[in-house]
């Protein structure tokens, strides 16, 4: 079994969990998260903790033990302080704001990219050149950041396009005279 699966996930003051069926729900001081778990895996509430392990011994089920304490942890994470994932533009005119419940991104296409903000999701853009991405939901402001990634990903000759902040851009080197 996994080293992390054997690990308990405290439960912080303000939070609650249950687990009905084979579904575990975190309520806390940001929101309600559920998961619903593999068959080869049961969790229990105990002393304030959440104990993950795995019905019988077998290979898939040692395997998904650690990764559904994870997921487990990131729901408590997720409803007491939250995620946030940072992107930056680099470009000449490459810039980011908020519409309503629209990002609205000039990535040097002849149009404006309209992308639709999901229910859970707050954007920001403290400046026209970095986007900020909070939720609870560790695994939608993930999907969301890499949405938003995907319409111009940076090029390896200038770097221009939208990266994660402190991603590294590999360089290459331009043509020769």
């Amino acid at each position: 079994m996994s080293r992390i699966g054997k690990k308990p996930v405290p439960l912080p003051k303000g939070v609650t969990a249950q687990v009905t069926g084979g579904t575990v729900s975190v309520k806390g001081p940001k929101g309600e998260l559920k998961v619903k778990l593999v068959p080869e895996v049961e969790a229990a509430v105990s002393d304030g903790q959440i104990a993950v392990k795995p019905r019988e011994q077998t290979d898939r089920a040692r395997a998904m033990c650690g990764m559904q304490r994870t997921l487990i942890s990131n729901l408590v994470r997720g409803v007491t302080e939250g995620f946030t994932e940072k992107l930056e533009i680099s470009g000449v005119g490459y810039r980011a704001a908020v519409q309503g419940k629209n990002l609205q991104l000039q990535l040097g296409f002849s149009h404006d990219v309209l992308h639709p903000i999901p229910a859970g999701i707050q954007i920001t853009c403290e400046k026209p050149t970095m986007i900020t991405v909070t939720g609870i939901d560790k695994q939608l402001v993930g999907q969301m950041a890499s949405e938003i990634r995907s319409y111009r990903p940076p090029e390896p000759y200038k770097g221009k396009g939208v990266k994660y902040a402190g991603e590294r851009i590999r360089r290459k080197e331009g043509k020769k005279k």
